[in-house]
């Protein structure tokens, strides 16, 4: 596991790393497909959307996550980028969990894609969808313009946030 960094540049990184990144992230949008109805409808009216197919989180007093996911813009991977976030409290154990966030206009895709290092809550407020297993997305009354998704292997998660992760893009390398 690589450590995390809140305020590095762009870092670069093997070809091999970003074939794998798209690939996982194309088999989390199929399983998030599956499991949420609703969601093909959502994800094609979106700009863009940002997938991480694992985050994980580890705590015991403090908190830790951190995943590698993929920009996808038009049906194809535009960048790559790795989120992290820190909590500190009552917390002991460890999750795995997926994270789809949706931009659903140019204009918040745009903001997130000039960004240096985008943190949820401060550069931009992200709504979290958490319907239950088996119920459909209601895309006619979500109007954020940024919406998340956060889902395991059982549907979306109840009472999790996505506030104070922070986005960072990682810099494809030049012989991929």
């Amino acid at each position: 596991m690589r450590s995390a960094c809140y305020s590095c540049p762009a870092q670069r990184w093997p070809g091999r790393r970003a074939r794998s990144i798209s690939k996982e992230a194309a088999d989390a949008i199929v399983v998030f497909k599956e499991e949420v109805n609703g969601s093909e409808v959502f994800l094609n009216q979106a700009a863009g959307y940002l997938v991480f197919p694992r985050v994980y989180k580890v705590g015991i007093g403090f908190g830790a996550e951190t995943g590698e996911g993929a920009l996808i813009v038009g049906g194809r991977t535009v960048d790559y980028y790795r989120t992290t976030a820190g909590s500190f409290g009552l917390q002991l154990g460890a999750q795995a969990k997926s994270i789809v966030i949706a931009f659903m206009t140019q204009e918040a895709l745009t903001k997130f894609q000039n960004s240096t290092g985008w943190k949820a809550g401060v550069d931009g407020s992200v709504a979290l969808i958490d319907i239950g297993v088996g119920k459909t997305i209601d895309t006619d009354n979500v109007r954020d313009p940024v919406v998340g998704f956060i889902f395991g292997s059982k549907g979306l998660m109840y009472n999790l946030t996505l506030e104070g992760s922070k986005f960072t893009k990682l810099e494809k390398s030049a012989a991929e």
